[in-house]
């Protein structure tokens, strides 16, 4: 994937309007986690909030304080997109993860097998959304090799979210030299938001 430097052009309105919307969410009331259902839609909206906010803020970062609201690169823009969906479903996988080994220690809840049902479900869905198939692909097979590996009793206390940190460090669109000055600023930013999903998880969490 190309690396770009980012310059006061480089987001368009949808996007901004993308990150402020996510931004927004993070106020809105929170209902109690009371089954599947509404544990996978935590899932996924967490998901998407954590790899909108900490990408966006990256980019915006590295731009400066000057915005306008639309450009014409497209292909910057295509490495934006690519990055967004490779970055959220390893968020996805993270936090599913974490809240079915969370269950499992604090709640004696053993139906791991649903874990794999919901992550499944919910790149399903995304298909609506125009997620690419490949990377659908590519999310289903990690999902499974990860799994295969995962000790669910400690799993959720084990550094549960470093796979994301490190893959919004990997696909963020950002000239490798800057990059490499920004690692720890940029994993920490997401370590930072998913603590905040951590801790509402289990204020949530009613099973």
């Amino acid at each position: 994937m190309a690396k770009y430097r980012l310059t006061w052009k480089d987001l368009k309105i949808d996007d901004f309007k993308t990150y402020l919307f996510a931004m927004f969410k993070a106020f809105i009331p929170k209902k109690k986690i009371k089954n599947l259902g509404e544990l996978e839609d935590f899932i996924q909206t967490k998901s998407a909030w954590v790899t909108q906010v900490t990408l966006y803020n990256y980019l915006k970062t590295r731009m400066g304080t000057r915005y306008v609201l639309h450009f014409d690169n497209d292909v910057f823009m295509s490495s934006v997109n690519l990055a967004k969906w490779n970055i959220y479903y390893v968020a996805l996988q993270d936090l599913t993860f974490f809240t079915f080994s969370y269950l499992r220690v604090n709640f004696n809840y053993n139906k791991i097998d649903q874990a794999k049902e919901i992550f499944y479900k919910i790149l399903d869905d995304e298909t609506s959304n125009n997620m690419p198939l490949d990377i659908i692909d590519e999310a289903k097979k990690t999902f499974n090799e990860r799994l295969q590996k995962i000790n669910f009793e400690n799993y959720y206390k084990d550094l549960p979210f470093n796979p994301s940190a490190l893959s919004l460090y990997k696909w963020a669109p950002i000239a490798d030299d800057l990059k490499s000055l920004d690692r720890k600023i940029v994993l920490n930013s997401m370590i930072l938001k998913w603590d905040i999903i951590k801790d509402e998880f289990k204020n949530l969490i009613q099973f």
